[in-house]
C-alpha cells in the first residue's frame, strides 16, 4: 500500500508530534497534582529527560507512547507499512536509548518507571495506573 502523503508531507505530518507534554503526559501530572504530589518536568540534567522527577524520592517517570518506544504485545505498536527499513532501524534506536537511559539513571541512584501510553486510555486502566504510582511515593 502506497503512502497517502508525499513524501514532504508525512515529514511535515511526523514534524508536528509532540515529545512533551503529550495527552497522556498532561493526564497522569494532572491526576498527581491532585493527589499533591509535586514533581519536576523534563528535567535536562537527568540521562533521558525523564517527564516526571520526585527529587525527594528519587524516583524518574517516563511516560512512552507505545507506537515510539515499542510497548510489546500492545496494538498501538504497529509497524508502518511504507519504509519499513528506516522503520526497523528507528524504532531499534529508541529502544536502545531507552534501555541505556535507565541504566545510566539507576547508577545514578535513581528508581525507573515506564507508564505506557495505552495504560492511560481508559478510566479503569488510568486509576490502576495512578493507585500503583502514589503507593510508590506514599511508601518511600
Amino acid at each position: 500500500m502506497a503512502d497517502r502523503f508525499s513524501e514532504e508531507q508525512r515529514s511535515y505530518v511526523m514534524s508536528r508530534i509532540k515529545s512533551k507534554d503529550t495527552k497522556p503526559e498532561m493526564i497522569l501530572r494532572k491526576s498527581l497534582h491532585e493527589l499533591g504530589f509535586r514533581y519536576r518536568l523534563h528535567s535536562s540534567d537527568l540521562p533521558g529527560k525523564p517527564d516526571m522527577i520526585f527529587p525527594k524520592f528519587r524516583i524518574c517517570i517516563f511516560v512512552h507512547g507505545c507506537f515510539w518506544h515499542r510497548h510489546e504485545g500492545c496494538p498501538r505498536s504497529t509497524m508502518p507499512k511504507t519504509n519499513t527499513l528506516f522503520w526497523q532501524e528507528k524504532f531499534h534506536r529508541n529502544k536502545n536509548r531507552d534501555i541505556e537511559n535507565v541504566i545510566r539513571l539507576f547508577d545514578l541512584g535513581w528508581r525507573v518507571e515506564i507508564v505506557w501510553e495505552c495504560e492511560l486510555s481508559t478510566h479503569e486502566k488510568r486509576l490502576h495506573v495512578i493507585d500503583k504510582l502514589s503507593r510508590l511515593l506514599v511508601n518511600r
